[in-house]
This record gives C-alpha cells, structure tokens and sequence, in this order.
C-alpha cells in the first residue's frame, strides 16, 4: 500500500493509480486510531504500517459499512485483539443487514456492496457531535444514510469516507465521474449527499481525505466548485 503523511494523518491507499482503496491511521500521543478498514487483503498492510509507525491500534471508526471500508475489519480485530470498534449509529442496521428505511429517509433504496457475515460487532455508536481523543464526528449521510466524517480538531483535517471522491476530479457523492463512477454508482441519496457536502464544507477544512483517490490541502474552493457542479447534475436530473 502506498502510505502518504500529512501531520498526524497517514492516508494508506490500495491501487492508487487503479482502483484507488484509502483507509487512514490518525496519530495519537501514544496510539493510532484507524478510520477504516479498506479490503480484506490490506490486512497485513495495515498492521505492517501501524508497526513501522512504532504505536499501536487502539481504535477503529468506521465512516460507513460498504464492504470496501470494512474488508479487513474482521481480521484486523482478530490479529491485534483488545480493540475498541467505533460505528455510526444508523449504520450498524447495515451492518446487521438490515436494509429497511428509517422515518424520513424517503424511498431510495440503499446501495453499494454491503458487507455479509461480518463478525466484529461495534463497542460503541457514534452520534453527532461525538468525540474520540482528537477527532469529532460529523454526521454525513447521502452516500449510506448513516455515513460519519471525522474532524481532527488539532489540524482542522476532515476525513469525510465517501461523502467526497477525489478520484476522476473532485466530486460529492452521487455526482457521476465517468472516469471513476462507482462511488456515484453506490450513493443511496444524492439531494442528502449534496446538503451534507455544503456542510462539510462549512468547516473550512485544511486536509480532506477520502475514500477514494488522493488527499487534498486547503480544499475549500475545490469543494465549493464540487457542490455547484453536483448542483447543476441535480437539476439536469429533474
């Protein structure tokens, strides 16, 4: 996996010039958070990273369930042990394979590859406003109706899953890149994901890490331009 650090985050991404998979340890004083899971074979990667990092894993968060942000989830919690795993409220009914809508949620069907026969069962649900060491969660459903986005409070660094895709050119999710279209592809609510980029973008981020593609620095006027474009799509489509 490539690994790349900016301050106390390292983005480790699987086929970044392919198929770009990020998951992201987050340093702490004396442990590393990791959000996300990525792909089952990452496994050893992630581990190998924390151990070249020099500090152990003590945590994981989960920005959503999609089976390529908890592949390895299993198996990491397996190898290392007394790890505490941290979810999205909404998103442990998916977990569980409950697929039904909750009040509210309209009628779109959930998408994208939603995991089976997942072992590992959450310590903790996440709401909003949640914080864990330095990072906070952020609610950000529109790709999944439960997805989180997490704040590093001390950098002011965002990793907002796949409620973003750099990959194919900077996008909100739903918003189809032809070049890399399947994070649109598995997008549940495209409305939802466009009030939640506006939101996002409301923190004046100074990194934003995604799930899929590179990081990006002082990405606000990047966003901006994401969440007008995702506008006009929006349009077009009614």
């Amino acid at each position: 996996m490539r690994i790349r650090k900016d301050q106390n985050i390292y983005q480790l991404t699987y086929m970044p010039n392919f198929f770009p998979v990020n998951c992201y340890l987050v340093e702490e004083e004396d442990h590393l958070v990791l959000i996300d899971a990525a792909l089952s074979l990452n496994k050893k990667a992630i581990i190998q990273a924390a151990k070249d990092i020099g500090k152990p894993i003590q945590r994981i968060l989960l920005t959503h369930v999609h089976s390529d942000h908890i592949g390895a989830l299993d198996g990491i919690v397996g190898d290392l042990q007394g790890i505490e795993v941290l979810i999205p409220r909404r998103e442990s009914k998916i977990l569980e394979g409950d697929l039904t809508l909750e009040d509210g949620e309209g009628a779109n069907p959930i998408k994208g590859g939603v995991p089976k026969n997942v072992r590992t069962r959450p310590d903790r649900l996440l709401s909003d406003g949640d914080e864990v060491g330095s990072l906070v969660a952020i609610d950000a459903p529109g790709h999944t109706p439960g997805q989180m986005a997490y704040l590093d409070k001390r950098s002011n660094s965002l990793i907002a899953g796949d409620a973003f895709q750099t990959r194919g050119g900077l996008a909100v999710a739903g918003d189809l890149r032809l070049t890399f279209p399947f994070p649109a592809l598995a997008t549940w609510d495209k409305e939802v994901a466009l009030h939640t980029a506006v939101k996002l973008l409301s923190y004046q981020p100074a990194y934003l890490g995604v799930g899929h593609g590179n990081s990006i620095k002082d990405p606000s006027n990047a966003i901006e331009k994401a969440i007008q474009q995702a506008k006009r799509s929006l349009e077009k489509g009614k």
